[in-house]
Formats: structure tokens, sequence, C-alpha cells
């Protein structure tokens, strides 16, 4: 095992996040390229799990091996453990389109190579990167074969639905959700609202003034917050959607965008994240700016207005997403910066 293994896949991070979504959808496509084992936790199918033991045997190892980091945490290790003698090229992935802190400043420093997820997040560098824009999984998420038959399913009012999923907390926008959908529920009785994400004990706070807006407005059976689901389950909920709402106020790359259109969901995304090269404005989608509910709710007016309007911009998201955003290419693209490394 010792000598056959190239790259340690690494998420050294105890809670579920966007950053492990993306790492678990394209850990098994790398794994049918190159010899990449997964070490921490929430390790997908498809792809060996490296334990603890087996890193410690990796130490007389001569032949290089890559640490793939895409946190702090990890790349503090990665280096810790090659000034020790292991045998590490480290390897970073950038998502973050901000000004980063010095000690990430100085982690990226040490860094072997370096992945940018945008154009963006490598402008925020201050070094060489190689731009990799994420991709989906077409297969897992992918159109409903009835999408009002999936939606039945759920037994919630009306015919159609519209969803915003992240967790729920003011950097992703939830709130402007909620008032866009406040200002337009009462007009389609056809549609029901859903909220899927996590909420933590620090926005609980934010998540019942949530509650009671809704409640205000008399919307309780018709915005309804699911909270954290299992993945499965939120793939079928991508699959029940006629429109989704990417409200972000702040983003790295922002997966479910592609998510959301992969499953052929109209889409009306914030000028977050990777929405402006993700979207292309009136076709695969309509791009609102940030921190604007008003906007936001004048976007999504006349898809609810016209539900097979809203079916043909989701067809168009997902071919979009097919022909640029897979996760093959993702894959691929990554093993051949593997390469270069080992």
């Amino acid at each position: 095992m010792a000598d056959r293994l190239q790259v340690v896949v690494t998420n050294l991070h105890w809670r579920y996040s966007g950053v492990t979504a993306t790492n678990r959808m394209v850990a098994p496509h790398l794994a049918s390229l190159i010899r990449a084992d997964w070490l921490g936790s929430d390790a997908p199918e498809g792809i060996a799990r490296l334990g603890w033991r087996d890193l410690l045997r990796l130490w007389l190892r001569r032949q290089p091996l890559i640490w793939h980091a895409r946190r702090n945490d990890e790349m503090i290790a990665g280096v810790l453990l090659k000034a020790l003698g292991w045998p590490f090229k480290l390897l970073f992935t950038s998502a973050a389109q901000r000004h980063h802190s010095w000690i990430t400043r100085w982690l990226i420093r040490q860094m072997d190579a370096i992945i940018a997820t945008s154009e963006i997040s490598a402008s925020y560098l201050k070094r060489p990167a190689t731009v990799i824009t994420h991709g989906v999984d077409t297969q897992t998420y992918a159109p409903a074969p009835d999408r009002a038959a999936a939606f039945a399913q759920a037994g919630l009012p009306g015919r159609y639905a519209i969803g915003c999923f992240g967790r729920v907390r003011a950097q992703k926008g939830t709130d402007l959700f909620v008032d866009a959908m406040c200002r337009l529920l009462p007009l389609y009785p056809d549609f029901t609202a859903v909220i899927v994400g996590e909420i933590t004990p620090e926005h609980s706070g934010f998540a019942n003034g949530l509650r009671q807006r809704i409640a205000a407005a008399g919307l309780q059976s018709r915005i309804i917050i699911l909270g954290e689901l299992p993945i499965a389950d939120v793939q079928r909920w991508y699959q029940r959607l006629t429109i989704y709402a990417f409200t972000s106020r702040n983003e790295g790359f922002g997966l479910t965008l592609i998510e959301a259109m992969a499953a052929g969901a109209a889409l009306v995304a914030t000028r977050a994240g990777a929405a402006e090269i993700v979207v292309e404005d009136g076709v695969s989608g309509v791009l609102v700016p940030i921190d604007d509910a008003a906007a936001l709710a004048q976007a999504i007016e006349p898809l609810m207005r016209e539900p097979a309007a809203a079916e043909a911009m989701g067809a168009r998201a997902r071919t979009r997403v097919l022909e640029q955003f897979s996760v093959e290419a993702e894959a691929k693209a990554i093993a051949e910066v593997y390469k270069t490394l080992i």
C-alpha cells in the first residue's frame, strides 16, 4: 500500500460543510485516475480510507506523496508532518474570495502547489495558482423523471417548490430569501418555499428571527425550514424544485449553484462566489445584486408566474453544467496537477 499510494486526500474537520461536500464529490473520481486514499471523517464510497496507523507507516517511504489540503488545519498538519520527515508534497485548494489572515498567507507560502476554484480566488493568493472550477456529479444531481410527482411525495401545499439550501445564517442570505417569499407567496398559491441547511447554536437566534417573520406573515405552512438533512434527502429535494434561489452575501465558490442547475432547477443567484462565472445571465439563470431582497423578488417573480419558463431555464442550466462543470472534468484537471508534483 505504502509504495503504491500517491495522494492523501484530507478531511480533518469534525463538522460537515460545503468544503466537505466538494471534497466528497470529487474524491472517488480522483481515486479512479490516481492512487488516492481518504484521511479523516465523512469518507465517501469509491475511495479507500487511510488510517492514522497507515499514515505512520509512510514515514520511511522515499517516494514523494501528495498531501492535499483544503483548510488551514490540514495545511498545518501537512507542514508539521513534512518537517518531521514525511515525504510530502503539499497542495492546497483555495475557494475563498477574500484577503487571507497572516497565518493562512504563511501556510500558503509553504505549499508546493496551489489550486484556486476561480480567477477571483486566485487573485487573493499572492502567488501563482492553477484555476480549476468545482464540478458536480451530474448522474447523482439530475432532474427527476417527473418533477411534479417528486414534489407531491413531499406532501406540501401547492404544485411547485422554490428552495434555498445552505447553512441558515446571514452570510448565506437566508433572510433575503424569507423576505422575498413573504412578498411573493401570497401572490402565487401554487408555490411552497423550502429552506434546507444546518442551524448551528450560534445562529439559532437568527433562525428564530426568520421563524417569527414567517409567522407574522401567516406563511408557516408555505415557508418550511427543514434544517439539516442527510445527503440523499438533500438530493431528493433538489429534484423537487422548480426554482432555486442562491442568496449568499459572501461565498467561496457556492456548490449549491451547480447542484441545483444539474438537477434542472431555474436559478436566481446573487453575484457572490462563482455565480458570475457559472451563470449565463438570462439564459441558464438570473443574476441579482448582493444583499437586495427587492431585486431577488423581482427576478424570481416572472419564473413563479410562468413555471413553464422556469422549466425551460432549468433545462438550459443543466446543459450548462454538463458542458462546463462536471465533476469528471474537475477530477481530470486536479490529477494533472498531481502529476506535476510526483
